[in-house]
């Protein structure tokens, strides 16, 4: 957060643009590889139902939930060792 006391040089208007379409475009590829991932892990491609029966609900719902736990773990961790780079440089405020 080394923004907050100028540590960081201001961000144009076009560099904001472009942080946006990449976390959008890391958002969405996150997204398709949990579909895809969770699909194929808990449903049979031999469709015999319209709908989702309960096991394949309960799988679903797990398969998301640890990716989700997976993907915050993860993104911790990068912070973690994001803030020890920048070390004594900041104001001691690691994310």
């Amino acid at each position: 957060m080394s923004f907050l006391f100028g540590g960081q040089n201001k961000l144009s208007s076009a560099e904001k643009v472009a942080a946006a379409e990449a976390e959008v475009e890391m958002i969405s590829d996150m997204f398709n590889r949990l579909v895809q991932s969770c699909t194929k892990k808990c449903i049979p491609t031999d469709y015999r139902e319209g709908d989702l029966n309960k096991g394949e609900s309960v799988c679903l719902d797990r398969c998301v939930s640890k990716m989700f736990e997976v993907n915050m773990k993860v993104s911790e961790k990068m912070q973690e060792v994001s803030g020890a780079r920048q070390g004594s440089g900041g104001m001691g405020f690691g994310m």
